[in-house]
């Protein structure tokens, strides 16, 4: 069973992050989920939304380390992962750590930025470490990477590779807030942010404790096989052309501990997988062309394969 005491402050940190981002309590859910998972964010949807400001809140909600990213066309990978400079004092150079040594990095429009920029990231959100000048740098713990995208905005942007689309744990989508949520915000805002009076709830070697009693939720030996004929149940659907990876495998599955934990259990339930289907796996399959033109989303297609699929009671 999940710590009380760490599971009292992460109920206090989904208060404090209700107060900035109203209506959104499933999405908030879905959010904590990936972070205990140790797993990556991508946050796709129409500007003014609250993307940024969720990332902001959350890194204000926690005693770590954050740095932002704004992804533009002229960014280089040395801007991410840092270079060496030459000191004509010292007659040597020196190496400039970038902004990827952080604790929680948000890439700020990531689509805007070239492919070769992009796939500086790779290597630090798989095995957190970044490889600069010959030499291999580990990243500090925990290391989470949220990103964002606006998906009416096509000039000036690059669609993200398949193989930095599968590093990514869930894509979340905030949508607009409904009549209520959005009069609460209006009135929230009259006189001050409400972002301004959030303070740290967890620190990083909280986050990390959390992680590690994620991972000891128990699996059924029937729900691991569940999950197990979905993922290849993907790469056999006449739709998809790319199915999920054994990395989604395992994403899925360390995901659903961490859903199972948010909901104070120590082990895990079919909803937990099928909470899951859309927000982990729409992102990482790729619709044959006749799908696409047929306009055939990801979503419809993991549907079917959910009806097809016997769940285990």
């Amino acid at each position: 069973m999940p710590d009380p005491q760490l599971y009292d402050k992460v109920t206090e940190l989904k208060r404090q992050l209700n107060t900035v981002i109203r209506g959104k309590e499933s999405i908030l859910n879905l959010f904590l989920t990936a972070l205990f998972a140790d797993g990556h964010i991508l946050m796709e949807d129409v500007p003014g939304t609250g993307k940024t400001t969720l990332a902001k809140a959350l890194a204000l909600s926690i005693s770590a380390e954050f740095r932002r990213i704004q992804f533009t066309p002229d960014l280089l990978p040395a801007d991410i992962l840092g270079s060496s400079i030459y000191s004509p004092k010292e007659g040597s150079f020196s190496f400039r750590r970038g902004p990827v040594f952080t604790n929680l990095l948000l890439a700020d429009e990531i689509n805007r930025a070239s492919p070769r920029t992009q796939s500086a990231l790779l290597e630090a959100m798989n095995e957190r470490q970044v490889s600069v000048e010959g030499r291999e740098l580990p990243l500090v713990h925990p290391f989470l990477v949220i990103a964002t995208q606006n998906p009416i905005e096509y000039y000036g942007t690059y669609p993200l590779p398949e193989a930095q689309l599968d590093r990514f744990a869930v894509r979340l989508s905030l949508g607009y807030p409904d009549e209520n949520a959005e009069l609460r915000i209006l009135k929230d805002r009259r006189t001050a942010d409400p972002i301004n009076s959030l303070r740290p709830v967890l620190s990083c070697d909280e986050i990390l404790r959390i992680q590690e009693e994620v991972r000891e939720i128990g699996i059924e030996e029937s729900l691991a096989d569940y999950m197990t004929r979905l993922i290849r149940a993907t790469r056999e659907a006449p739709e998809i052309r790319l199915g999920a990876s054994p990395r989604a495998l395992l994403t899925l599955s360390r995901c659903a501990q961490s859903a199972a934990w948010l909901d104070n259990r120590s082990f895990i339930k079919p909803d937990d997988i099928l909470n899951l289907v859309h927000p982990l796996l729409a992102h990482r399959i790729v619709m044959t062309l006749e799908s696409k033109h047929a306009g055939i989303a990801p979503e419809s297609v993991l549907d079917g394969i959910v009806r097809k699929l016997r769940i285990p009671v």
